[in-house]
């Protein structure tokens, strides 16, 4: 190759050329990188590391560092630095960066419903599983009245008074699935498969009862998992609600009282406006909708109107059944109206109709859903307050005007309208005596049929305050008559959230009755007794096939591929061959006189699988078909009754096979001639798990600490412990990858290391984890409560955040498990290694378990 084709050696670090200011200095691992990068990195170094290692910077090992003497003293790359001076600095940011990892393949296993985007969007708005305490059942089949009321009475842990609005449901009646979801799991599920409308609607609530006072708190979103999987919207129930005091109004006749009528009504005005700010119409209202905080200001309870709004459209539908409303049916929608104390504008009852506007007069009304819509309620929940039980029936009588035909004369129109404005005007004319003409000339404007002719809410607060001049409470107040005319606001009765519980409730009808059909079906079953059917409805749409390996006599303790086969060891001193074609039994390896406790399989020029057992022999098996009766070689630790033999075993691809023992010992062997290179000392206790990655090796232990180790010297890098002096929980399983360190702990706790600092520590299950698999960002999880907990590890290093999505559920203790090119393996303490398979899809696609 000729000299100007070819690039100068540069620093992997700053990317410059090596030259006399630019000294490369060789590392223990044999890169190098110039000597003020390697300066600045110890500066940089982790607090949990001791001061005299250092992570390469080009292959992320571990490695020993001169300190307090810095890189000065490690040697100089004479030949690198030489072959630089050949050529002229060449611009280092046209390289591309050979340390560049390859795109790994994504994992198949488990499927998952929800993507990242929601999980971040919605993590913080899921309400914990034990968060709600039930003063009944939640779910009751027989509502009194209109039959879809979705609010029932609970009580959170911190006692606070809530109600529920139900917004999802998850299919509970899978109960023959393999992966059973977490309980986040199921709420992002439910979350996923709603549509973008239903679902910004939902954020929109939570936000705006996040930021404005005048709305009562949605806590959240929470599963009832107990009952037929309702996810609900968890809204705050005030007990002083308006609906509850008995009398409503203080009575006209009274000056007085009449003038605290009005201030209340001021602060009904408030909370439509601070509504209106938010971009929400309500459309339809109820007394029950509002109630008084602890201070006596007016609130308004979302979960109640989206209730009332549900109930409003369960009569509609449920009486409209998809042809035009006849004069019977709409006094029967009336009469539910006056029964609800609820009042609903014209143009919502025509939408919710799907009926063209109707026209009064020559021009024809604007009946369009906007900020004057709430207008119209707000005048009716005014006039029903400074009335009271005065408050006449005729007032729905207004309503019977949308069920006009269209063909009908104008005129007729008018004389039901001016009939209804009378009886109005006769109702408040107590009201006008007294001094408060104004008040009732507003509230008869706010009744106009069309909705661009009706002031706005902060016309009707100036007036009731006595305001007279501007008043920039809210932007509502910048509204013109243009914007009025506008379909704007979102209107929460016309929205999806009112438009969802009938759609869910006849869902669980109708999976309760599917379910209730399948209990009769007689159970055909499958080899090792589980049912084939979807791993998870809707995502996964192949059958799976789960059979059982038999062959050993007692517990299985380790397992390992390799060759076309997998090995598995177990306390009855034996390893069986299984073929990964068919999973038959092939062959049994013997000659171990004590429990084998860990495999390796070793993939050399005559591949092998190593096994230890406990009482310190190491068996080399060589895998040629035919496979041999008697091992290929045999050596032994030296024995001590104080210590339980060897625990965990590892291979280097330099051919150094690692032990991890009972007399609290690492050993390395060289596997040419199986002699013993050295042993490292450190751990405290029984060494239980070996891994290795990137030429470091780290090492569990029963002492509760994880040390890693330099493979080219064999010397201590560092040392991971327990947080806190005095809780010592032994680690039983390691997994390494790049710069993460999973650690697995007999309380049932993990501990997840990034670059050296701890950056979680979790407990997913309630005894010891005897297994840990990971492949990709899928990490398993199994152990003394027979479950297999699947964990999705999201993020990098400052966000990283770990994901419960569910479990799989094993009849026995769960004692070794691997994971290899997507495919699952667990081994149990009931002599079983069960098999999970999707038929029709080969190995490198297939589930097993």
């Amino acid at each position: 190759m000729k000299e100007e084709e070819m690039e100068a050696p540069e620093c992997p670090v700053c990317l410059q050329s090596y030259d006399d200011n630019t000294i490369p200095r060789v590392l223990p691992c044999g890169h190098s990188a110039c000597q003020s990068c390697l300066a600045h990195l110890h500066l940089l170094h982790s607090p949990t590391l001791p001061k005299t290692t250092l992570r390469c910077p080009s292959c992320t090992q571990l490695v020993k560092f001169p300190h307090p003497q810095g890189p000065t003293a490690l040697p100089k790359n004479i030949d690198l630095l030489r072959f630089s001076l050949l050529f002229q600095p060449q611009n280092p940011t046209t390289k591309p960066n050979c340390h560049t990892p390859s795109p790994r393949r994504r994992f198949p296993f488990p499927p998952q419903k929800w993507s990242d985007e929601v999980y971040a969007a919605w993590k913080d708005w899921v309400l914990p599983e034990d968060a709600v305490l039930m003063e009944g059942n939640l779910l009751k089949s027989d509502f009194v009245g209109l039959g879809s009321s979705a609010v029932m009475r609970c009580r959170l842990v911190e006692n606070q008074e809530v109600g529920f609005v139900e917004v999802g449901r998850f299919e509970l009646n899978d109960s023959d699935l393999l992966l059973e979801y977490s309980y986040v799991g199921k709420v992002m599920s439910v979350l996923s498969l709603m549509n973008d409308t239903l679902r910004n609607e939902i954020s929109s609530l939570l936000g705006v009862s996040f930021r404005n006072s005048r709305v009562c708190n949605v806590f959240g979103l929470w599963l009832d998992v107990e009952n037929d999987g309702f996810l609900y919207l968890v809204c705050q129930r005030m007990k002083n609600g308006l609906s509850n005091s008995g009398n409503f109004g203080f009575g006209v006749e009274d000056c007085g009282s009449c003038l605290g009528s009005l201030m209340i009504s001021v602060e009904f005005c408030e909370v439509l406006i601070s509504l209106h700010s938010e971009g929400f119409v309500c459309g339809c209202l109820g007394l029950s909708c509002f109630c008084f905080d602890e201070f006596g200001h007016v609130c308004v309870d979302i979960g109640e109107v989206l209730v009332i709004g549900r109930k409003l459209r369960c009569v509609v539908e449920g009486v409209q059944d998809g042809r035009k409303v006849d004069v019977a049916e709409a006094e029967a929608i009336i009469v539910e109206l006056s029964n609800m104390v609820a009042f609903v504008s014209p143009e919502v009852l025509l939408e919710l109709l799907h009926r063209e506007s109707f026209e009064i007069d020559k021009n024809g009304a604007n009946c369009t859903v906007c900020y004057g819509t709430d207008v119209w309620i707000l005048a009716c929940v005014l006039i029903r307050l400074l009335t009271g039980d005065k408050f006449p029936v005729e007032m729905y009588n207004y309503l019977r005007v949308v069920f006009q035909e269209k063909n009908e004369r104008v005129s007729e129109c008018k004389i039901v309208y001016l009939q209804w404005v009378e009886t109005i005007n006769a109702t408040l004319e107590p009201l006008s005596v007294s001094g408060y003409a104004s008040v009732c000339e507003i509230l008869v404007k706010c009744l106009d049929f069309d909705p661009s002719n009706r002031p706005l809410v902060i016309d009707v607060w100036k007036c009731i305050k006595g305001l007279n001049i501007h008043h920039n409470i809210c932007r509502v107040s910048s509204l013109n008559n243009e914007s009025r005319k506008e379909n704007v606001g979102q209107c929460l009765v016309l929205g999806e959230l009112c438009n969802t519980s009938n759609d869910l409730r006849n869902e669980a009808k109708i999976s309760k009755t599917l379910q209730e059909d399948d209990d009769c079906k007689p159970d055909l079953g499958l080899v090792g007794q589980v049912k084939v059917d979807n791993v998870v409805k809707g995502v996964s749409s192949g059958k799976v096939q789960c059979k059982v390996l038999q062959g050993h006599l007692d517990c299985i303790t380790a397992l390992c591929v390799g060759g076309g086969y997998l090995f598995s060891s177990s306390f009855d001193k034996t390893i069986n061959v299984w073929s990964l074609q068919d999973f038959t039994h092939v062959h049994t390896f013997r000659g171990h006189e004590h429990r084998v406790m860990a495999l390796v399989f070793v993939n050399e020029e005559k591949p092998v699988c190593i096994s230890a057992d406990s009482g310190g022999g190491i068996f080399s098996w060589e895998i040629n078909e035919p496979l041999a009766q008697e091992p290929l070689k045999k050596w032994y630790e030296e024995k001590d009754w104080r210590y339980s033999g060897i625990h965990a075993l590892a291979v280097s691809e330099n051919g150094c096979l690692y032990t991890g023992s009972g007399d609290r010992l690492i050993k390395a062997w060289l596997l040419k001639d199986h002699t013993l290179m050295c042993s490292m000392e450190g751990h405290k206790s029984v060494v239980s798990t070996l891994a290795l990655c990137n030429g470091v090796l780290y090492s569990g232990s029963w002492d509760g600490t994880v040390r890693l180790w330099c493979l080219h010297d064999h010397s201590p890098l560092a040392v991971f412990s327990e947080d806190i002096p005095g809780t010592v929980s032994s680690v039983l399983s390691v997994f390494a990858d790049q710069n993460m360190i999973i650690a697995a702990h007999e309380n049932g706790c993990i501990k997840i290391w990034m670059n050296d600092v701890l950056k979680k520590s979790m407990k997913f299950h309630t005894g010891a984890i005897f297994a840990l698999a990971m492949e990709e960002k899928w990490l398993f999880l199994g152990g003394w409560d027979k479950t297999v907990k699947v964990q999705e590890i999201t993020g990098g290093e400052p966000g990283m955040d770990v994901i419960e999505v569910g479990s799989i559920v094993c009849d026995s203790v769960i004692t070794a498990m691997l994971c290899v090119q997507g495919v699952l393996f667990v081994g149990c303490s009931n002599k079983l290694i069960k098999v999970e398979l999707d038929r029709g899809r080969t190995l490198s696609a297939c589930i097993c378990v």
